[in-house]
């Protein structure tokens, strides 16, 4: 077996074991001290994994049932169009900062009390949120509620990562990935039945339930296990806590000038430019600090030396920002431009939760049959940039017919990609980081979702201005309109006059056509990067095939 040298691989040193390769199991540890092969075959773990999938499944369905309902909730309270935005966009945001955070954590304190954090996280956010009256409250909630999820997303994987082989991690990758799956397309129809049926607020009740079983779960059955030898005094001494802060408030300066310019404040303004500024020197700065002087790196810089984990990371986000493009951008095309309600918005799709789920499955268990990803990978991103480029074709008449093949081919590749791009990172990275790879895999997966969403909101509302400005029946209302594409949807059908409600449609149509350009440049180059991508061995980490 060869090691990989132009991918400047670390090699394996005997005092290099992981955290995660030293420990005995996340659970079961009293019972099999000394051998951990078949842990994942035991009941416990099953029920621990049985609870950590519900709640992956969970903080998904919670981070999309947003998104058709969020005219009704901006109208609720009183929120702008960049408010409505960030409510999706906040828990994005809170959910990709912490990952690694979670990550770097549970090696110190444990799994099974990180997991608990997060639930506990989660649960204020969802009480707040279901009780809020002001846009400013409910981002509150939605941010809190996004902490607890960051946790909850990288921790399943890390659990997974400690205790099943590398070869047999397929099954368990696809399973969360259909739940995942099932989530994110869940959330619009049950968020939009919810909006016109009863209350949003139904969208923070319903997870109440959920999280008191999935609790129940961990305290009864998930052990509180660390990496093996390592005092939790010694660990916490080692805390990152300068490198937390340099990451939390470098991407949230990002995310903030990107999505106030040319909404809030002109591109050219200090508003936009300032927080673009520092938010880019801050990560330079977090890099450097990780690389040079950071004791205990909560990134280790190692995990950006190999160019197949560093090409796979970028595949992750360009995913899901394509992902979350279509279902925060996607159900406004089809209550704006087609006239759906709510619900029907959320029904519509349904083709894409049909086409994941099982793809994701299928995909993990064929790779674990012949150990091999990256056919998987050159699979995935041909139907990824060819769906999300077909978007580009739709207008007001479009057939139902036509958008349901092109959700079925885009919810293809997203499923293909879900398992094969995770086999990526683990087979290549040093195995001494393997929990943090899997927390950086999950942080550039939600880090896409929240550049997805925040990018959405920009170029859509920015083109929009400029389409209404070049109409003259349209330019004295283009600043209103444009403020606020998102309330604007549920005024189009009391627009009297039908020429002038279509020419607004038509706005919306052209304005998501850019975006979904941009979707399909993105998807490209995620494929033409996918090529550069080796081949590893499924039976051991850093070992080329």
């Amino acid at each position: 077996m060869a090691t990989s040298s132009n991918d400047k691989d670390t090699k394996l040193e005997p005092s290099e074991t992981s955290p995660s390769v030293q420990a005995v199991s996340v659970l079961d540890q009293e019972q099999s001290p000394n051998n951990n092969e078949n842990v994942h075959k035991r009941p416990r773990f099953r029920l621990t994994f049985a609870a950590l999938s519900m709640m992956a499944m969970l903080v998904s369905f919670e981070g999309a049932a947003m998104s058709v309902a969020l005219p009704t909730i901006a109208d609720s309270l009183n929120g702008t169009a960049i408010e409505s935005f960030w409510f999706g966009t906040a828990y994005l945001l809170c959910a990709t900062t912490f990952q690694p955070i979670f990550a770097s954590l549970s090696d110190a304190f444990g799994r099974r009390k990180l997991v608990l954090t997060g639930i506990l996280f989660f649960l204020v956010g969802t009480i707040v949120g279901s009780v809020s009256t002001s846009a400013s409250t409910m981002l509150v909630g939605r941010s809190l509620q996004g902490i607890g999820a960051g946790g909850m997303f990288t921790l399943v994987g890390v659990v997974i990562t400690d205790v099943v082989p590398l070869r047999e991690r397929g099954l368990y990758f696809g399973i969360v990935a259909a739940l995942v799956g099932f989530g994110a397309v869940a959330g619009p129809l049950a968020g939009g039945g919810f909006a016109e049926s009863v209350t949003w607020r139904w969208i923070f009740y319903i997870n109440f339930p959920f999280i008191a079983l999935s609790a129940l779960s961990f305290l009864l059955f998930m052990a509180d296990q660390r990496p093996a030898g390592v005092r939790e005094k010694a660990q916490s001494e080692q805390i990152d806590l300068c490198g937390i802060l340099l990451l939390i408030g470098s991407i949230t300066s990002f995310l903030l000038g990107l999505t106030w310019g040319g909404v809030n404040y002109p591109w050219k303004s200090y508003q936009t430019i300032l927080p673009l500024v520092l938010g880019a020197l801050g990560l330079t700065v977090f890099g450097a600090y990780e690389h040079y002087w950071a004791k205990s790196p909560i990134v280790p810089p190692q995990l950006f030396r190999n160019r197949t984990t560093v090409i796979c990371y970028i595949c992750v986000a360009i995913k899901g920002l394509v992902l979350f493009a279509v279902l925060y951008c996607l159900p406004i095309y089809f209550q704006a431009v087609k006239g759906y309600s709510p619900v029907h918005a959320g029904l519509a799709l349904l083709p894409l939760l049909f086409s994941t789920g099982p793809a994701a499955v299928v995909t993990g268990l064929l790779i674990n049959k012949v150990g091999h990803y990256r056919w998987a990978i050159w699979t995935g991103f041909p139907l990824l940039t060819t769906g999300i480029g077909l978007f580009c074709l739709l207008h007001r008449d479009t057939a139902v017919a036509a958008w349901v093949v092109i959700l079925i081919v885009l919810g293809l590749g997203i499923g293909i990609l879900f398992c094969s791009l995770l086999f990526g990172v683990q087979a290549s990275v040093n195995p001494a980081h393997i929990t943090m790879a899997v927390g950086m895999t999950s942080c550039m997966r939600c880090f896409g979702q929240a550049l997805g969403v925040a990018l959405g909101g920009v170029i859509i509302q920015n083109h929009m201005r400029h389409v209404l400005f070049a109409d003259p029946a349209l330019a004295a209302r283009a600043d209103d309109y444009s403020r606020d594409t998102v309330g604007l949807v549920q005024s189009i059908p009391s627009i009297p006059d039908v020429r002038l409600r279509h020419e607004v449609q038509d706005a919306y149509t052209e304005s998501l056509r850019i975006f979904w350009e941009v979707c399909c440049a993105l998807g490209g180059v995620g494929l033409l990067l996918s090529l550069l991508i080796r081949s590893y061995r499924l039976t051991s980490y850093g070992q080329e095939a």
